[in-house]
């Protein structure tokens, strides 16, 4: 294996607070100990179409307070395509860059895993992503600065509902994934959760609109995982034509959820992940995530990182339903 010289950073996918902490990280250690460092813009289609620059201590200085991305990012649906990587790997040819550092969530790594398979690469992940739904790293870069900024939304949302009476049903993001929406609920002291990972033959809304029925409480707030069958619209809709008494209403957080500067946690968590990246590649570590468990640094393959079933700890649920009596 070659001796490695040049490291390349992107970032992928949806952009997640933070994301400018880890290209920084990355940026200052690499050069640190010696890499040359090559951001590369607009993802993987910047790979494919050589949009690249070299970076220095100065590109990276004064960032780890924004969000968003600096390198920018896309969803590239060309990298899917057998040209695309070739055209991605010779941009990595043409520019002497002789690994990657992808920031970016289940989708970014999945391509980064096909990739490294293919062409023999050095790809090392850092966890990029709201939805905190990659295994194997306790939280996600982003992840934390979202949560706060739901609660901070659903405090203010529960002022109408309780002035006008009203259910609110509140849709966050998350994908497949339930972490936002109910470790947001148990902080804003919502009274309830519909989350993908509590699918069981229960009917979650019944359970809760009985409950409150019974204790004749008409301001509610319900947060709800996003879906493209039975999202916040959904459930609104159903207790319009259900339970005609109740006067509900919809807010549907959408894109203000990933903006924003990032939490001190988040600036740590990418700070240490990217110094981690850099680590990684200097002990020889190859097509693996850095993240951080149990409050140590660790080192996850492509294949696990990706897994779907990351565990929502199912003790949450009982939390919140006991606390929203």
């Amino acid at each position: 294996m070659a001796k490695i010289k040049t490291i390349g950073i992107l970032t992928s996918g949806g952009d997640a607070p933070g994301m400018n902490a880890a290209i920084r990280a990355v940026t200052r250690a690499g050069i640190s100990n010696g890499f040359k460092i090559k951001a590369i813009y607009r993802g993987y289609d910047g790979l494919i179409n050589g949009e690249v620059k070299s970076f220095t201590t100065e590109n990276v200085s004064g960032i780890i307070q924004i969000g968003g991305t600096i390198l920018k990012t896309a969803r590239s649906s060309e990298f899917v395509t057998e040209e695309g990587q070739q055209k991605a790997y010779d941009t990595m040819v043409k520019e002497g860059i002789d690994a990657l550092v992808i920031i970016g969530g289940n989708g970014s790594l999945t391509g980064a895993k096909e990739f490294a398979a293919k062409f023999d690469v050095c790809c090392i992940g850092l966890p990029g992503t709201i939805d905190n739904d990659l295994y194997g790293t306790d939280s996600t870069i982003g992840y934390d600065t979202t949560l706060n900024t739901i609660v901070e939304c659903v405090d203010r949302i529960r002022d109408t509902a309780q002035s006008h009476e009203r259910i609110f049903f509140v849709e966050v993001m998350g994908r497949d994934a339930g972490f936002l929406a109910q470790n947001s609920a148990i902080a804003s002291g919502a009274e309830a959760a519909i989350i993908p990972e509590d699918s069981t033959d229960v009917d979650q809304l019944s359970r809760f609109l009985e409950r409150g029925i019974r204790k004749s409480k008409r301001s509610c707030i319900v947060i709800v995982s996003e879906s493209p069958k039975c999202g916040a619209l959904y459930y609104a809709d159903r207790v319009r034509k259900e339970y005609p008494n109740y006067d509900v209403r919809v807010s549907i957080l959408g894109h203000l959820q990933r903006g924003g500067s990032p939490s001190a946690h988040d600036r740590i968590l990418a700070s240490r992940t990217g110094v981690g990246a850099i680590e990684a590649i200097m002990q020889g570590q190859r097509n693996i995530m850095v993240g951080v468990r149990n409050n140590e640094v660790v080192y996850v393959p492509f294949s696990d990182a990706i897994r779907t079933d990351k565990p929502l700890d199912m003790k949450l649920i009982q939390v919140l339903d006991e606390l929203s009596i």
